[in-house]
């Protein structure tokens, strides 16, 4: 074809004598340029399309599409820890306004709010129900608190509350229904109890800056307080085979990074037990990246690991084997101190999570002596040392000034270096 379209332009050309002929000439040219290329560009496309289909390469378009649903940049996100809440009686009575016959805790926050409001994601564990008033209030061993707490704690932006605890039963099931209830009128998100299969069944995934993150709670027990034969999805128990499950069906899910909350350990104790430990190991081969530990009521070890799992591949690994009291009336040693946490992680362009940094800020649980004022109120420890030592703050008097100091010690002494 291409030969025999060449000798009738030469053919003509040879006729041509004057401009108009030439003119024809030019455009009978363009037309086979045009005419030649397109036939180029057919063959070579048949021909990609043959290749691919009969090596099953997917097509640039599909690559391309593949390529956008993997992460691009380093995302680095700040995740805050707080520990146990308690409520007993004297912090009620404390928050009670008898002009109204209701309840506010939001001052004992003051100090320490701005650390959780600042975070990306934060995150603590309640040891108390909300089954309502008609069920009076109550302290040790069951506990029952005012439904204002739930609110007062999402205002100072709380974000998560884990519920899997040894106190979650203590109203029984109507208390932890009813609890579920409140937190969810409150804002605020959670696991670890549940009203029915379906939300037992279903994997709590947090997006945090684009990063998938999975939550998972468990705990040892309820007290002796029997779980319902019929309902014992409510509570999340520590069991391998179902903590297993739970994990593969998060990263099912392709999630980023798995954090597991565990209600264990031995109380008053400051250093993990041999469980905690034989647990942790189990939880970190099997998928998890980040372990925030509760119920001692007291502080016990952070570390950071380099897990090294059963493919040779090694990837980074935190537990905080117990976060201590976030709030409380208790007064064994080290119940009223403890820390707020703040974890730094990345999820690097390869999906690759590091944990960077991991710091803290010394708290405690402070108790004034005049019944005429509101007496509770957690304490930034390190500020309160440094303003009492330049005069700014006075409220806190020289005795409990010098206690600071000795607790700051304990907690550095007991959670360990920061880094």
């Amino acid at each position: 074809m291409k030969r025999n379209y060449s000798k009738k332009i030469f053919s003509n050309f040879a006729k041509l004598n004057n401009k108009k002929n030439y003119k024809i000439l030019i455009i009978l040219i363009l037309v086979l340029i045009f005419f030649l290329f397109t036939i180029t560009i057919l063959n070579n496309q048949h021909k990609e399309s043959f290749n691919n289909s009969s090596l099953n390469i997917p097509s640039q378009t599909a690559s391309k599409s593949n390529n956008s649903k993997q992460p691009k940049t380093d995302i680095t996100f700040t995740m805050t820890v707080i520990g146990d809440i308690l409520c007993h009686n004297t912090q009620y009575w404390d928050a009670y306004q008898k002009e109204t016959d209701t309840y506010d805790f939001s001052y004992v926050f003051e100090n320490v709010k701005n650390y959780i409001q600042n975070s990306d994601i934060s995150i603590a564990n309640i040891e108390t129900s909300f089954a309502g008033r008609d069920r009076g209030y109550s302290n040790y061993p069951t506990f029952n608190s005012p439904d204002a707490l739930a609110y007062n704690l999402k205002d100072i932006g709380l974000d998560i509350i884990t519920t899997a605890g040894n106190h979650c039963l203590d109203m029984g099931f109507s208390g932890l229904s009813r609890t579920i209830d409140v937190l969810d009128d409150a804002g605020i998100e959670h696991l670890g109890t549940y009203k029915t299969q379906e939300e037992r069944n279903s994997i709590f995934v947090k997006d945090v800056k684009d990063v998938k993150i999975a939550f998972i709670d468990y705990t040892y027990g309820t007290n002796g307080i029997p779980v319902p034969s019929d309902k014992d999805f409510c509570v999340n128990l520590i069991d391998k085979d179902l903590i297993k499950k739970d994990i593969e069906s998060a990263q099912s899910k392709n999630v980023d990074i798995i954090v597991a909350c565990m209600h264990w350990g031995t109380e008053y104790r400051t250093t993990a037990n041999e469980d905690q430990e034989e647990l942790a190991n189990f939880l970190f081969q099997n998928g998890v990246d980040v372990i925030l530990g509760n119920h001692p009521h007291v502080l016990e070890q952070m570390e950071k690991r380099t897990i090294t799992l059963e493919d040779g591949t090694a990837k980074d690994g935190f537990v905080i084997y117990a976060c201590g009291n976030f709030i409380c009336d208790q007064n064994a040693e080290n119940t009223r101190n403890s820390i707020i946490l703040n974890l730094t992680i990345t999820r690097h362009s390869d999906g690759k999570i590091t944990i960077d940094k991991a710091n803290y800020v010394p708290i405690y649980m402070y108790k004034g002596v005049s019944s005429k004022l509101k007496r509770m109120k957690v304490l930034d420890i390190e500020k309160s040392i440094n303003d009492y030592e330049k005069g700014i703050d006075l409220s806190i008097s020289q005795s409990t000034y010098n206690d600071l100091k000795i607790q700051l010690e304990k907690i550095r002494k007991i959670v360990g270096p920061e880094f």
